[in-house]
């Protein structure tokens, strides 16, 4: 997606994500993409958190040909402050589909950015009646499935899950990495490097 607008999210820790994927489909989601989804964060002297904004470079690299989807994509995105917004998760959000994600990473280098967040996931991302339904697998965490759209179309999505409405809150990755930590008394990693950012 490219352009400006309001994102209204909602997220849950799932337990089978094959079993989700199955209950999508059978309420009609369309695949849009499988593979990787690879997010830098970058900063200049904490300025943009001091402002809870965030400037991140995504890349998606497609799993396989035939998925729809097409070839590895980049998008360059800013977002606002995170606030709630009748029990959605919301922050305004303007990104760009960038074509070349290497220049896009040396021009934020030059501009005196440094990456101050690195998330590596593998994705399986679906459509379903106006709603982004994305699962994702990280490198040692719970999986999560996000839902994105309008509250009509996320409250609907929700429902296609099977998984409980109360399991599904707006909250931030930082959330369910330290809800995961305290469960399990083990370190979250949600890049492939073990070394922070």
């Amino acid at each position: 997606m490219s352009g400006s607008h309001d994102e209204l999210e909602l997220k849950a820790r799932v337990e089978d994500p094959a079993a989700l994927e199955r209950l999508l489909v059978g309420a009609g989601a369309r695949l849009a993409f499988r593979g990787a989804m690879i997010d830098r964060r970058y900063d200049r002297g904490g300025a943009l958190a001091g402002r809870d904004e965030v400037l991140r470079l995504r890349i998606y690299r497609p799993a396989a040909e035939g998925v729809e989807g097409g070839p590895a994509s980049s998008v360059l995105s800013w977002k606002g402050p995170v606030s709630v917004r009748n029990g959605y998760k919301h922050r305004e959000e303007r990104e760009a589909r960038v074509a070349e994600p290497d220049e896009a990473l040396a021009i934020l280098e030059r501009l005196g950015y440094e990456i101050v967040m690195r998330i590596d996931r593998t994705i399986a991302e679906y459509r379903l009646g106006g709603a982004t339904v994305r699962i994702e697998r990280y490198p040692a965490m719970d999986v999560l499935v996000e839902v994105e759209g309008t509250p009509d179309a996320i409250e609907r999505a929700v429902v296609a899950t099977g998984l409980a409405r109360d399991r599904f809150l707006p909250e931030t990755l930082p959330y369910f990495v330290a809800e995961y930590e305290a469960r399990t008394g083990r370190r979250a990693r949600i890049a492939a490097d073990a070394s922070t950012p």
